[in-house]
């Protein structure tokens, strides 16, 4: 008969549970600094403001720092 040596896998190395985990936690969510504003037509700082509180987080809206000028959105989800 056979012995057959079975080692573990280094969960380190293994692709599957690389995959599985996803983003580290500091990479879930994202607040803009800087966004490209099309009326300055460059890379402007950013404010960010509350729009709407919705069911299961809030929507953001950016604006350029200099101009007023909305640059984009964001909606973050609560945790539970």
């Amino acid at each position: 008969m056979d012995d057959l040596i079975v080692s573990p896998r280094d969960p380190r190395r293994d692709p599957d549970r690389r995959r599985a985990a996803g983003p580290p936690e500091q990479f879930r969510e994202f607040q803009a600094t800087q966004l490209y504003c099309p009326k300055c037509r460059q890379a402007m700082p950013t404010r960010e403001r509350l729009l709407l509180i919705l069911p299961d987080g809030a929507l953001y809206e950016y604006r350029c720092a200099r101009c007023g000028q909305s640059v984009g959105t964001r909606q973050a989800r609560d945790r539970l």
